[in-house]
């Protein structure tokens, strides 16, 4: 309803204000607006509004409309869905917020920027996310303005065991103080379980901007920080209890690998995915390592132990088995398992000048391995608990669309099972949905939304695909959600894997979608079928002039699996291609693999 002189007690002159005002507000603007007049009302303010209470609401009203940019650099999608929660938080509190992508964010404003929050993840081996590169060479090159005026914090993201813990965020953090900004508060590290550090990160970060409990009390009293708030009912804190309805192993009698084709029911529980998103899954530990580690330490399995802050008790083996990661071994808990212990040759591992072979060994062993390699025994099972991680959630990139598959997620895990220092390892998911998970039984996942990994707007744009193994599976879902949408844009896939014969996952899938034409092409690669080892890049140089043609017609790339050494050697073919048939030279082709990321036109779900 517009507001006017006849139907309001306001004069001509405020109606106007008002009739300007109101329909850009925001639902959380509207609300605070409305408690806080109920506030003011309360106060007995509305009877008589003199001086003093109009310096008051002026005030106020200065506070809450300072502006706040949220820039985050997400591979996953971690930082992102944490810098929204931040966003709405800074909204909630009369914030005026510009929440960005760091690719999307127009580096040249950034002297204009007073307050900035940066949420950003390490890629790879202290590598910034793809979608935080472009900021981060500004940021570190001579064209970064001085900042004096800005004030900042950084909330990082990444995991302690590997060697270069958080460094992107390490790296901004610095970066910005050198040119001259100053910080909010001070940043903060988050490891795998970041849940409790980011939410005091954001409880800090909004004190410290300052008059938040002036804004509370007007709105009437706001909620705690909680991560879970703006989400479904389902997430990564809460888990939906998903029956499995199918699980498969898709290579053929022979082949060197298993890979399952895992089918997971998500009714009742209104999750919602997209193609690009990922399916995360709690796994629990392999039951003969919970064993062995028990029998190793002396512990009674049935000793009850606490499992998070408020003081929750499960049985040792249970906390072993579905709460504590026991397979992967960090410096920082070494630097603290050595505090527990007497032992001399723990403590010297750790001392100065030994650090690769600190890394070497990390690299290579488990828990169970630390205490027989060094003699940890006799520390009461309580204590040695408390100074592990939780067991982090796996995540698979999902091979289904929604539209194809109602109430249904789909995802593709390749086995992991192999023999070091004398012992089987395992990896922790993946043999547990080999080995251990039927139909009907249940898994706790959740949606793992992920922007940076996302077909195009417009169906007709021609896509180009580049998944072997089980990167291909996200491109089940690309190619489903096409034929459901009736989406006219050419499709391109190179896949790969080691024989044709027993390795071909999705095979009939792939001819039928050929056949009907949802697949325009495809091309493969089976590296032991023949004397030469062919992979997927060898496959993209044979095809270079087609491969450029669909670059020049807008095609999108999309790049899916091993980030180490496959996307790396996508990557140069890609830039090869571009100088041999678009004649650039090598500056100019990375110049134009930089443009098509930063346009979305390029992008990658690696790992």
């Amino acid at each position: 309803m517009e507001l006017q002189v006849t139907n309001s007690p306001f004069n001509q002159e405020q109606v106007e204000l008002l009739n300007r005002l109101l329909p850009t507000l925001t639902e959380a603007q509207r609300m605070w607006l409305s408690g806080y007049l109920t506030a003011l009302h309360g106060a007995g303010a509305a009877a008589t509004i003199g001086a003093a209470p109009i310096a008051t609401v002026t005030a106020n009203a200065a506070a809450a409309s300072r502006e706040v940019t949220v820039l985050f650099g997400s591979q996953t999608g971690n930082s992102h869905g944490l810098a929204k929660k931040m966003s709405k938080k800074l909204e909630e509190q009369g914030f005026q917020v510009t929440l960005s992508s760091m690719s999307d964010f127009k580096p040249n404003g950034l002297k204009k920027v007073q307050n900035l929050l940066i949420l950003v993840s390490t890629h790879g081996e202290g590598d910034a996310p793809d979608n935080a590169i472009s900021f981060y060479e500004f940021l570190h090159s001579k064209r970064a303005p001085q900042l004096e005026e800005l004030r900042f914090s950084v909330l990082a993201l990444g995991d302690t065991s590997y060697e270069f813990y958080c460094q992107t965020g390490k790296d901004f953090d610095k970066r910005l103080e050198e040119l001259g900004a100053k910080r909010i508060i001070s940043r903060v590290d988050c490891d795998v379980d970041f849940d409790e550090p980011a939410a005091e990160w954001m409880k800090n970060v909004l004190a410290s901007l300052g008059e938040t409990s002036i804004v509370q009390a007007s709105a009437g009293g706001a909620n705690p920080i909680s991560l879970n708030e703006v989400e479904s009912e389902y997430s990564r804190t809460n888990p939906f209890q998903a029956e499995v309805l199918e699980n498969l192993n898709l290579n053929g009698r022979g082949s060197d690998r298993e890979t399952r084709h895992i089918e997971i029911s998500l009714e009742g529980s209104k999750l919602q995915y997209e193609p690009g998103d990922s399916l995360g899954i709690y796994p629990e530990n392999h039951p003969r390592l919970v064993d062995d580690l028990i029998e190793a330490m002396g512990w009674n399995a049935d000793e009850l132990v606490t499992i998070n802050k408020i003081g929750d008790k499960r049985s040792l083996r249970e906390a072993l088995l579905r709460h504590y990661e026991i397979t992967v071994l960090t410096k920082p808990l070494l630097t603290q398992a050595a505090e527990l212990t007497s032992s001399n040759e723990l403590k010297e591992l750790l001392e100065s000048g030994r650090e690769q072979e600190l890394r070497d060994y990390i690299g290579e062993r488990d828990l169970l391995d630390l205490v027989q390699d060094y003699s940890i025994k006799g520390v009461p099972a309580g204590e040695f608990v408390s100074i592990l991680r939780k067991i982090p959630a796996r995540l698979y990139s999902i091979a289904s669309s929604l539209k194809s598959f109602p109430d249904e997620v789909h995802v593709t895990v390749r086995t992991v099972r192999y023999e070091t220092q004398g012992r089987d390892r395992y990896g922790v998911c993946s043999v547990q949905l080999a080995e251990r998970i039927q139909p009907g039984d249940s898994l706790p996942v959740y949606i793992q939304h992920n922007t940076n990994f996302k077909l195009p707007e417009s169906g007709d744009t021609p896509i180009i695909m580049i998944g072997p193994g089980t990167g291909v599976a996200p491109f089940r879902a690309f190619l489903g959600e096409r034929e459901e949408t009736g989406a006219e844009g050419k499709t391109w896939l190179f896949y790969g894997d080691q024989h044709f014969s027993t390795d071909f996952l999705y095979q009939v899938e792939w001819q039928r979608w050929l056949k009907e034409g949802v697949l325009t092409r495809m091309d493969v690669a089976f590296s032991r079928d023949t004397d030469k080892k062919i992979y997927v890049q060898h496959k993209m140089l044979e095809k270079s002039r087609e491969l450029f043609q669909w670059l020049q017609e807008g095609a999108c790339v999309y790049v899916c699996g091993d980030e180490k050494k496959m996307a790396h050697d996508v990557h140069a073919a890609l830039g090869t291609i571009l100088v041999q048939e678009g004649g650039l030279s090598p500056e100019e082709s990375v110049q134009y693999l930089t443009r098509m990321q930063q346009e979305k036109r390029y992008q990658r779900d690696v790992y």
